[in-house]
């Protein structure tokens, strides 16, 4: 028996999308049209198909009027961002974090990050350390937290999701 679990996005997943859905909603009128989201997906990386795009947007489409409206987008791409679809386990993820925390403190620094990569056999110039440091860290804090951690390592999971 598997156990569901609802999980909602946060607060802050939610304003970035609805800054993602904004920035492709070229006439502000609250939806998505086709074209609209054909780029929003390019812009993602992603190349649909125009089949593959029909049925994002049948799938999405839960008023029928052919547009994507921001609740449907947020239905739509919510289980591509949620937790539950890591294909890490919570404890993996902890153990892997602390591997990086040296010190224990609860964050990621630059040198916690450049030593246990050279010790993974993975030596990092200091532009491929900035970089990563840089894309992790949301808060801008020069660190990554544990949730940043989880985010990072999520999303490099799924970076090459799509069909």
């Amino acid at each position: 028996m598997s156990k569901k679990h609802v999980v909602k996005l946060d607060e802050e997943q939610i304003a970035e999308l609805r800054e993602i859905f904004r920035t492709f909603d070229r006439n502000n009128d609250g939806s998505l049209t086709q074209l609209e989201l054909s780029s929003l997906l390019r812009s993602l990386g992603l190349k649909p198909s125009a089949d593959q795009l029909e049925v994002f947007i049948q799938r999405a489409d839960t008023n029928n009027n052919g547009l994507v409206e921001f609740s449907e987008f947020v239905a739509l791409v919510a289980p591509e961002l949620l937790p539950a679809k890591s294909p890490y386990t919570d404890e993996q993820l902890r153990q892997l974090f602390r591997m990086f925390d040296r010190d224990g403190n609860g964050f990621i620094t630059a040198a916690e990050l450049a030593h246990s990569m050279a010790k993974l056999g993975h030596a990092l110039t200091a532009e491929e350390l900035t970089g990563m440091i840089k894309e992790a860290d949301t808060d801008g804090d020069g660190m990554i937290n544990y949730q940043e951690f989880c985010h990072a390592i999520t999303s490099a999971a799924f970076d090459n999701s799509w069909p």
